[in-house]
């Protein structure tokens, strides 16, 4: 941890050259406690941690009048949730393209890009963009969140913008590299070969009106993993394929604001723990929550997320009955209850606040890991406490 940390502090205080007028950066700070009460998704043994420690430090630089350079590279540490310490979180080359015909514009990123696909997903590792530390997991799924949250290969956008309408097109293709405590997370500690992310396809639209009041989306993503075992190992050769659908909408008016993302996603397994294993379900899910401005400086947050493992098992019995009750029935299942806060306390200063009543563990761990039942109570809480700074 002290070389995390130091790998982290370093970032901080690399030297910066910002009185170049073609490079600027920026960075953030946040240090807060948390608990999960009832369930190992944050802590162990219900204790309480500081492990909530975000450190970031981007930077971007002009290099032609249509390209140029971004990267940021950060320092994470939230517990059980995912792997502790520091990382790459984007490095690409943009290309400005010349306007297009009929008022469009576009733009190609190349290298290592951030998913912009789902209303959070840009901003998803910048801790005052968000409204809670821990965002809906029905959508935003921390176990994998280092894969979904970007890519490695190639993302376009194409925007247009009339007197009644603005529409945003997306399409991206790349793939994600997953180390061993992510595959842990899939397949269990008894696995000690190598997962891979084959490709991730996505493409999405948005649509709003010249209002800004408004904002609709659809996206669609298809991933393939294979999985090939070490010389010595619990597990056999296999691999997934993973099919999301979403919808995606918000709502904006003076003092409060509504945002919501529904989906659909279908998992198709083979191999891994048997020759003939094969298992291919369909996973729903979805969060609303609305936001409210008590002044400029306090706001609150109240939201419902819910997610189930196999729309043809909702309550997880045949779940329990398959696994000969290895699995509890209420790891098919998801419903989270959040109450929420925010305090701007001082320009780039903010104190934020959030409660989480949770009846499930869908999302504790993947149901790929057969060793789940003590992972999580039925009924279980986590709550966070978070200082940030940014600059």
């Amino acid at each position: 941890m002290k070389k995390h940390i130091a790998i982290a502090l370093c970032m901080i205080s690399l030297p910066v050259f910002a009185s170049h007028s073609d490079f600027s950066w920026h960075g953030y700070l946040s240090q807060g406690v948390t608990q999960s009460n009832g369930s190992s998704f944050i802590t162990d043994n219900d204790t309480i941690t500081a492990e909530l420690t975000e450190i970031g430090l981007n930077g971007y630089y002009q290099l032609a009048e249509n390209i140029s350079i971004a990267g940021q590279i950060n320092y994470l540490d939230g517990g059980n949730r995912f792997e502790q310490g520091a990382r790459l979180d984007y490095l690409f080359v943009d290309w400005k393209l010349p306007d297009l015909a009929g008022g469009w514009r576009g733009q190609i990123h190349v290298g290592r890009f951030k998913n912009r696909h789902w209303l959070y997903s840009v901003t998803r590792d910048v801790p005052q963009t968000r409204y809670t530390s821990v965002l809906p997991q029905s959508v935003y799924f921390d176990g994998f969140r280092d894969v979904a949250l970007g890519s490695n290969g190639i993302q376009t956008s194409f925007s247009h913008y009339s007197a009644n309408n603005i529409w945003e097109v997306n399409w991206s293709y790349g793939r994600s590299n997953i180390n061993d405590s992510q595959r842990d997370f899939l397949l269990g500690d008894a696995a000690n070969g190598k997962v891979k992310q084959d490709f991730v396809h996505q493409a999405s639209v948005f649509w709003q009106p010249s209002t800004m009041t408004w904002k609709l989306g659809v996206s669609w993503l298809n991933s393939d993993f294979t999985y090939t075992p070490s010389q010595e190992d619990n597990r056999l050769a296999g691999g997934a394929n993973v099919e999301r659908i979403m919808l995606s909408g918000q709502y904006f008016a003076e003092n409060w604001e509504v945002s919501a993302e529904l989906l659909r996603e279908i998992q198709d397994s083979r191999g891994l723990f048997a020759p003939d294993f094969t298992e291919k379900q369909t996973g729903e899910g979805g969060f609303i929550q609305f936001r409210y401005l008590f002044s400029n400086d306090i706001s609150g947050l109240i939201g419902y997320d819910t997610y189930v493992n196999d729309t043809s098992d909702r309550d997880g019995k045949q779940l329990e009955l398959i696994s000969g009750g290895t699995i509890p029935a209420y790891f098919g299942y998801q419903d989270t209850y959040t109450l929420g806060v925010r305090w701007d306390i001082a320009p780039k200063w903010r104190l934020q606040g959030e409660y989480h009543w949770v009846e499930g563990a869908a999302r504790v761990v993947s149901l790929l890991n057969m060793d789940v039942a003590s992972h999580a109570d039925k009924n279980w809480e986590m709550w966070s406490l978070q200082l940030m700074y940014w600059f």
